[in-house]
């Protein structure tokens, strides 16, 4: 992040997920809010030419991983509500819309959405002039990582670590250093003890790809580097799993392109397909299915 600055790939990951719902029909992941929380003047433009906001190179296969990926999360969190969980919190909250478009009272849910200051002053604007109002069941958590820990903030915002919680975590974990993801998962492994788990893509190591897809990494790595929000962890899918373990989750499931495509893409009139530059995992007291 560069301080002072709301995020621009919060932005780009926001776009991608509007132009899904016009460009991929039907939606894999359904999101009446998408549109509209960019703004009437970007709805408008989006509206009368999705594509020109399409990426040529990436825009398909980019689109059908954060549906697939914001799809899994929420699929994860009715699981744990169904269990009894009634706590989400939403690491790098972005522009996500969960909290617009749910019902939060059946069962009861109380949402947390954590971001840098800029980034969530920018969201709360973008609401504003949207027309969008923030339900009562959501509290907004801005923190300085660097100088506030989340146990602490979310402590002071009546999160409860005591009683279980699901934590979904999209979009971020490739932005930070090893050590910090980690140090996060041991937080996030204690505060859902009680149920549920944490959700989160990561980056796969580039020497696992193939040539084509090495050089689509690089190519998007340049890309948010240049904007000012390079991506720093890459990982080995069965050593991270084994790492999340042992941070104190009863379980670690990593699922990736294939399994998936076949959850959620599979038999499409319209077909998507997912690249395999970056891949799921489910963390948390008890295993759930796509």
């Amino acid at each position: 992040m560069i301080p002072a600055q709301a995020s621009r790939t919060a932005y780009r990951v926001a776009l991608r997920r509007a132009t899904h719902q016009l460009l991929d029909a039907p939606p894999v992941f359904v999101d009446p809010v998408a549109i509209s929380i960019l703004g009437p003047e970007t709805e408008a433009a989006l509206r009368a030419d999705p594509q020109r906001f399409d990426d040529s190179r990436f825009g398909p296969a980019m689109r059908a991983f954060m549906a697939v990926r914001a799809r899994f999360a929420e699929e994860q969190l009715a699981h744990a509500r169904a269990a009894g969980v009634r706590q989400l919190v939403i690491l790098g909250a972005g522009l996500d819309t969960f909290a617009y478009r749910s019902r939060l009272d059946d069962p009861p849910l109380a949402v947390w959405e954590i971001d840098h200051p800029a980034t969530q002053a920018w969201k709360r604007e973008l609401l504003a002039a949207a027309g969008i109002g923030a339900p009562t069941q959501l509290s907004f958590v801005a923190i300085d990582f660097q100088r506030e820990a989340l146990a602490d903030k979310l402590a002071a915002a009546g999160f409860d670590a005591r009683a279980g919680a699901v934590f979904s975590w999209l979009g971020v974990t490739q932005y930070l250093a090893a050590d910090d993801i980690f140090a996060t998962l041991r937080y996030v492994a204690g505060a859902t003890a009680a149920g549920g788990g944490v959700a989160f893509d990561y980056s796969v190591a580039p020497h696992l790809l193939s040539v084509v897809e090495r050089w689509a990494y690089e190519a998007l790595a340049a890309r948010v580097s240049a904007a000012g929000e390079p991506w720093l962890s890459v990982f080995v899918p069965e050593e991270l799993v084994a790492a999340v373990r042992a941070c104190g989750f009863a379980v670690s499931r990593d699922v990736g392109p294939d399994e998936l495509h076949a959850c959620y893409l599979a038999g499409r009139s319209n077909p998507l397909r997912l690249g395999r530059l970056a891949r799921l995992l489910w963390a948390g007291s008890a295993a759930y299915s796509c």
